[in-house]
């Protein structure tokens, strides 16, 4: 059996006095991918940035609940929010290359950890993450150019090359292909797939044919609350909740 790497426990998230989610609980198994699915607007993405504490730089909002990671408390206030940022790493929905050149994208993390000793280490990390992220063969001659000049699909692995340079244990993806095409997304899901063994990886997606390409787990969120979670295989063919199986079905949503 899996171990879970992520438990929420009563995760309750106001911005002023709105409330956004209502007594999320909810585990994530490690080195496995488990999909947030749901509504626009039903509060999968503020669950996710509770999990590096994204939330935190927003001023009207409020979270409480703990997030136990590996047995940590995340929310507790002794934990350094830099040091959980390169622990659980973030993609986002458009690509955000730095405006510098490619090598310098994937650099820019460990250099700011001193996770390398020398140049030398540092041109081995730049290589192996941008192989992880399967974009090395198609940038190795032109490392020095800027990031920006990639294509959408390509940006998108540069960002997850970045992610992956500091040696997070946890990767968190936002719609991580909804600006992308089917080509650039297929390559993505691959890769979700390869990165699974290596890290833990929760997913937010507006696609539920990709939720059930990608995840063990699924969790269903409607209204700041969850509805229904459970293997993937069994949320998408047999749900228990009528609510669950009319969203799947294209009902509503």
């Amino acid at each position: 059996m899996m171990s879970d790497k992520i438990i929420a426990k009563d995760i309750n998230v106001f911005y002023g006095a709105k409330q956004a989610l209502f007594d999320i609980n909810i585990s994530m198994p490690e080195n496995s991918v488990t999909a947030l699915i749901g509504p626009s607007g039903c509060g999968k993405s503020t669950f996710l940035r509770c999990i590096n504490r994204m939330n935190d730089t927003i001023d009207s909002c409020r979270v409480a609940g703990e997030i136990m990671v590996d047995g940590r408390n995340i929310n507790s206030p002794e934990q350094d929010v830099v040091q959980i940022r390169a622990w659980i790493g973030m993609v986002f929905q458009k690509p955000n290359p730095f405006p510098k050149s490619i090598y310098d994208n994937v650099a820019y993390g460990p250099r700011i950890h001193n996770i390398t000793k020398n140049k030398g280490e540092l041109d081995e990390l730049v290589e192996t993450s941008l192989k992880r992220a399967g974009l090395f063969e198609e940038v190795k001659d032109r490392l020095s150019d800027p990031g920006t000049s990639l294509s959408g699909g390509q940006q998108q692995r540069l960002c997850i090359a970045r992610t992956i340079a500091v040696n997070p244990e946890i990767i968190l993806m936002d719609e991580p292909c909804s600006a992308l095409d089917p080509i650039a997304t297929a390559r993505i899901e691959e890769l979700i797939d390869e990165m699974k063994e290596q890290f833990t990886i929760v997913i937010v997606t507006h696609s539920m044919q990709q939720a059930a390409r990608v995840s063990e787990k699924t969790c269903f969120f409607h209204m700041g609350k969850i509805i229904e979670s459970g293997s993937t295989k069994k949320i998408f063919t047999s749900p228990e909740n009528q609510q669950t199986q009319d969203y799947i079905t294209g009902r509503y949503g």
